[in-house]
């Protein structure tokens, strides 16, 4: 039987590239066994002094306790990037005047709502740290349906709810939703809250799209 010898050489080269790629991936894993892999195939940065430039990392982990998480180490792939959305997120997080429970009634609501587990999980503490309950959550497994939950929220949870439904599912926001939302809330609060469901709806879309993990 006789062999392409085209075909032939086209699989030894194949097969050449394979072992060649195999043992580069193997050395790196040995060289840095802090490497990590998120689903989408993207690394993260090492967990060390490698993480990317000291004043950045610093800043990042003054906010975070001393730690970096899984999305710290995939968002320093980009210092300047990584820089910007510590600080947003450090003054969405701390510095609004917008009271916890709504903001964190929102940001587990866009989790539910764009299936963001890492999102929700994150944020669970927070939300039962400022006042949210068990039962709450169980509700906010279906966001279009807790909107109307009058027994386990109020009316500004429920048309933070219904503020956060429309602009993470519909973009446009009623003219009515918006009025109730007006209704209780100041206008600075109203555009912290607005931020708030919009800055989270970009945190849930980076999460999934770069297939950030779980923290271990």
């Amino acid at each position: 039987m006789k062999i392409n010898r085209f075909l032939l050489s086209q699989l030894v080269f194949a097969l050449f590239l394979f072992l060649v790629f195999s043992g580069s991936v193997q050395a790196q894993t040995i060289n840095n066994p802090e490497q990590k892999i998120s689903k989408s195939g993207i690394p993260y940065r090492p967990d060390n002094a490698q993480a990317g430039p000291e004043d950045v990392v610093k800043a990042i982990r003054a906010r975070r306790g001393g730690k970096l998480l899984n999305l710290d180490r995939m968002l320093l792939n980009s210092p300047a990037f990584a820089q910007a959305w510590n600080t947003m997120f450090g003054v969405i997080r701390g510095k609004l005047a917008l009271s916890p429970k709504l903001r964190e009634l929102a940001i587990m609501a866009v989790g539910a709502i764009n299936k963001a587990d890492y999102e929700w999980v994150s944020h669970t503490p927070d939300f039962l740290s400022a006042g949210g309950t068990k039962a709450q959550m169980e509700a906010l497994q279906d966001v279009s349906t807790a909107i109307n939950n009058a027994q386990l929220f109020d009316e500004s949870e429920r048309a933070t709810l219904a503020l956060t439904y429309e602009m993470t599912r519909n973009i446009t926001v009623a003219q009515s939703t918006m009025g109730r939302v007006r209704a209780i809330l100041p206008d600075q609060q109203i555009i912290e809250l607005v931020g708030t469901i919009a800055g989270y709806n970009m945190v849930s879309r980076f999460l999934i799209a770069t297939g950030i993990d779980s923290e271990e």
